[in-house]
C-alpha cells in the first residue's frame, strides 16, 4: 500500500497531494425558487450536469496524481463511530425551532438510521412529510414541504468550513446561519475519522466567525485573512494569535474586503498561481489594502499601520515583490469575470492553475503570464458563487 501523504499545507502552490471535495448531491435537489436565496444559490442547479463537472474536476485532480477525498464518504465512515452519531445528532437537534415534542422524536429517529443513512439526512436535510406520528405541534402546523432539518447545499464548497494552517486543521466558524452546520460536521470527521488520528484541530465552529474561503497561505509562515462578509475581525484576531502560539505562522495580514456577495471571501478577490504571482481582480487591486500583524517578545499583537495589501505581502513574504498577473480586462469585463470567479483559482503546483473555462480572457491573460491553465466547466458547479480553490480543501501539499 502506498503511505499516505502527510497531511500539512503551507503555501498556496506546493505540489498538491491530497485533497478534500464534496460531490454534489440531493442537498442541491432540495433548491426551490423559494429558498434558494436563503440557501445563498443565486439559482436553481441542474444537478446531474454539476455532479458531471464535478467528476470531471476530480479527473482532472486524480489525472495530476493527487488523492481525491470525498466529504460524504469520509462522513458516512466517521458515523460507523457510536460517539461521533450521538454528537452528530445532539448538534444537529439543538435547533430551538423543533420544541420538545420533536426533538425526542429526532433523536430516537435518527438513532435508529445506518451511517449512510444518516448522512444523507444530516447532508439533505428532512421534511415534515418524510416524519409521521411525531405528537408534535411543530409539525402539525408546518407545511409538508418545510424542512425540519435544512439541506446543506453549500457543502459543495468544502475550503471553507475548513482550512490547513501548517499541520493543524482549523475548524472555522461559518457566519451564515444557512451554513453553520457545515462546520460541525467537518469537526466530526477531524475528530472521530480513523484517517486524521492525532491531527490537532484549532479554532472551532463555535468560535469567533472565521471562514477558510479568507484563508491564504502567502509563504511559509505568512497568512492573509480577508476581513468582510464573512470572517469578522476577531475572528482574524483569533487565528492570528494561535498561530503565533502554535508557531505556525510569523506574519497575519488583515485584509479588509466589501462586505457584499461579489467579495464574499479574499479568494474570490484574488489566488496564488505561483510562489511569487498572485491573479487578482483588478477593479479592487488599487485599493485593497492589509494590516500586518505579528507577535512580540510577550506573545501580544503588535498591529502596525495599514498599508497597500501588494506592499505588505511582499515584505512579510521576503520577495522585492508580489508579481500581480495584469489581466488586462476592461472595468466590464473583469467585473463579469469576477463574478463568474474568474479569480478563484485552485493551484495543484506552481504555474500550474485549474480555472473555470468560461473566464476565456482571464485565462487567455494567465496563460501569457507563463501559468498552465487546466480549464474545467462549472456552469452549473458556480450557482452558489465558488470557483476550484473553493470548492477544495487541501489536506496536504508539498513543502517549497
Amino acid at each position: 500500500m502506498t503511505d499516505q501523504p502527510t497531511p500539512g499545507v503551507r503555501s498556496e502552490v506546493g505540489r498538491l497531494r491530497t485533497v478534500m471535495l464534496h460531490r454534489p448531491g440531493n442537498e442541491l435537489r432540495r433548491l426551490t425558487p423559494r429558498n434558494n436565496d436563503s440557501l445563498l444559490f443565486d439559482g436553481l442547479p441542474w444537478v446531474d450536469r454539476a455532479q458531471a463537472e464535478h467528476d470531471a474536476f476530480a479527473d482532472v485532480l486524480r489525472g495530476r496524481g493527487v488523492e481525491v477525498l470525498y466529504l460524504s464518504e469520509l462522513l458516512t465512515q466517521t458515523l460507523a463511530d457510536p460517539e461521533a452519531r450521538q454528537s452528530a445528532i445532539e448538534h444537529t437537534v439543538t435547533d430551538l425551532r423543533l420544541g420538545d415534542t420533536l426533538r425526542r422524536y429526532l433523536v430516537d429517529a435518527l438513532g435508529d438510521q445506518g451511517p449512510s443513512e444518516l448522512a444523507e439526512i444530516l447532508m439533505a436535510g428532512l421534511r415534515t412529510d418524510e416524519v409521521s406520528s411525531t405528537g408534535s405541534l411543530v409539525v402539525a402546523l408546518h407545511e409538508p414541504d418545510d424542512f425540519l432539518i435544512d439541506p446543506l447545499p453549500n457543502l459543495l464548497f468544502t475550503r471553507d468550513s475548513s482550512v490547513w494552517v501548517g499541520d493543524r486543521a482549523t475548524i472555522t466558524s461559518l457566519a451564515m446561519p444557512a451554513r453553520r452546520r457545515e462546520t460541525q460536521l467537518t469537526e466530526l470527521i477531524y475528530e472521530f475519522h480513523p484517517r486524521f488520528a492525532g491531527v490537532q484541530r484549532i479554532h472551532g465552529w463555535d468560535a469567533e466567525l472565521l471562514e477558510g474561503g479568507d484563508v491564504l497561505a502567502l509563504a511559509e509562515g505568512v497568512l492573509a485573512v480577508g476581513v468582510g462578509e464573512r470572517t469578522r475581525p476577531a475572528g482574524a484576531e483569533r487565528l492570528a494569535r494561535t498561530a503565533f502560539e502554535l508557531g505556525l505562522a510569523h506574519t497575519v495580514l488583515a485584509v479588509p474586503i466589501d462586505q457584499d456577495r461579489a467579495t464574499m471571501h479574499l479568494d474570490t478577490i484574488c489566488t496564488m498561481v505561483d510562489v511569487d504571482a498572485m491573479v487578482m481582480y483588478l477593479n479592487v487591486a488599487h485599493r485593497l489594502s492589509a494590516i500586518t500583524i505579528k507577535p512580540d517578545a510577550d506573545g501580544d499583537l503588535v498591529i502596525e499601520p495599514i498599508e497597500h495589501f501588494l506592499d505588505a505581502a511582499a515584505r512579510a513574504m521576503g520577495i522585492e515583490r508580489l508579481r500581480l498577473i495584469d489581466t488586462g480586462l476592461d472595468p466590464v469585463t473583469a467585473e463579469r469575470e469576477q463574478w463568474d470567479d474568474g479569480n478563484n483559482t485552485l493551484a495543484i503546483e506552481p504555474r500550474v492553475a485549474i480555472a473555470y473555462e468560461r473566464n476565456v480572457e482571464t485565462n487567455e491573460r494567465l496563460a501569457d503570464a507563463g501559468i498552465e491553465v487546466i480549464a474545467i466547466a462549472g456552469s452549473e458547479l458556480g450557482s452558489g458563487r465558488g470557483g476550484p480553490r473553493c470548492m477544495s480543501c487541501p489536506i496536504s501539499r508539498d513543502p517549497l
